[in-house]
């Protein structure tokens, strides 16, 4: 144990540490009075290992520095609804709009208009039925069956239980179904079963965490793509219960390996997003869709590394705590999503359903797609 200082060293620490403080402000007042005398370029205000504020404050921007659109707030106001927004760029509580029964086309829209600005929605005190929680989303598109997990009642709804048997596993950042050709534009889940503790869904903006990639990286990805597949439904998590010959059978006839871009352009909206799921995709499988080329290993597994510590960033995001009825309609076309396994060893209990999408693409800034 080291002993402590006495009172004449610690004064002299500090007249030091005093001394230094005037000597490096003085420095740095100079060195901005330098800089104030040009325009500052926007990599300086940034430099290349912290743009998160960046990414942040242009995807703002593109939504007309507000949260919302003035005519989506106008609808809001006309349909007696009201917006809780959560987080800058994503994340916003509907209030006042009844999902139970049959919505009108106005409400559709508007729920649909809703989602494309805020990325991810919510509502609370729904306690839909499973067929009435199918019926909503089919109100948005054709529907996904989904073939690694437990089926509700209803084929449509996957159910999402979590116990002490079976502890929460999402608690990594992705979006999802990227191993399908047409991965899903959505999903809606409900919470039926909600732990006393814990168990919150965090959403993170995929443009935003774009923007704030350094300027070089965002122009190397704009021709690369990946493979993706399911591989960890048929290994990490139930190895001992999938014979050989049933994995053969689930590759034959669901694609096992599709590629899809590192960026994607949002069919609706026209934004550019960082577009990956951390647990499909083959870290070492990216090429250059020019040539048709594949990267150098080590350059792809660090590429993937980089690209994966964006979402997490705080700023980025947004958290949703579930309650009995609660639903999260969230854009995987523009979100990525992170289940918080803090509620061990008690129950959580989501209903899921999942509207059809399409194949990934990326446009540049001049229309060419890549």
């Amino acid at each position: 144990m080291s002993e402590a200082i006495s009172k004449s060293e610690q004064a002299r620490y500090n007249e030091l540490v005093i001394e230094t403080a005037r000597q490096l402000h003085t420095a740095r007042r100079e060195k901005h009075r330098q800089v104030q005398s040009r325009e500052r370029d926007i990599d300086e205000i940034f430099p290349d290992y912290n743009r998160v504020g960046l990414g942040v404050a242009l995807e703002y921007e593109a939504m007309g520095n507000q949260a919302v659109s003035e005519s989506l707030q106008a609808r809001a106001a006309a349909l007696g609804a009201r917006f809780e927004h959560l987080g800058t760029t994503l994340g916003t509580v509907i209030h006042n709009v009844d999902l139970q029964g049959e919505q009108s086309t106005e409400q559709i829209e508007f729920i649909r208009a809703t989602l494309l600005e805020r990325k991810v929605i919510f509502f609370r005190g729904q306690n839909l039925t499973q067929n009435e929680q199918v019926a909503f989303g089919e109100r948005f598109g054709e529907l996904d069956a989904f073939p690694f997990g437990k089926p509700g009642e209803n084929p449509y709804i996957l159910e999402i239980i979590h116990d002490k048997d079976h502890p929460g596993a999402e608690n990594g950042w992705h979006t999802d179904v990227t191993w399908m050709e047409r991965p899903s534009l959505g999903s809606i889940a409900q919470c039926v079963e909600v732990p006393p503790y814990g168990g919150d869904t965090l959403f993170s903006d995929s443009a935003a965490a774009y923007i704030g990639l350094p300027a070089a990286l965002q122009k190397r990805l704009q021709h690369i793509e990946g493979i993706n597949d399911y591989r960890i439904f048929l290994t990490t998590r139930s190895p001992e219960e999938l014979p050989v010959e049933l994995v053969e059978q689930i590759k034959q006839k669901i694609p096992f390996g599709v590629s899809h871009p590192l960026l994607r352009t949002h069919p609706e909206t026209g934004k550019t997003s960082l577009y990956l799921h951390g647990g499909f995709l083959r870290h070492d499988s990216l090429y250059d869709t020019r040539s048709g080329d594949a990267l150098d290993v080590r350059e792809s597994k660090e590429i993937v590394r980089v690209l994966l510590q964006q979402h997490p960033r705080p700023e980025y995001t947004c958290r949703f705590k579930w309650s009995k009825g609660s639903i999260a309609f969230w854009d995987n076309r523009a979100v990525q999503h992170y289940a918080a396994s803090d509620y061990y060893p008690h129950r959580r209990l989501l209903r899921r359903v999942t509207v059809s999408g399409d194949r990934p693409f990326y446009k540049t800034h001049s229309g060419e797609s890549v």
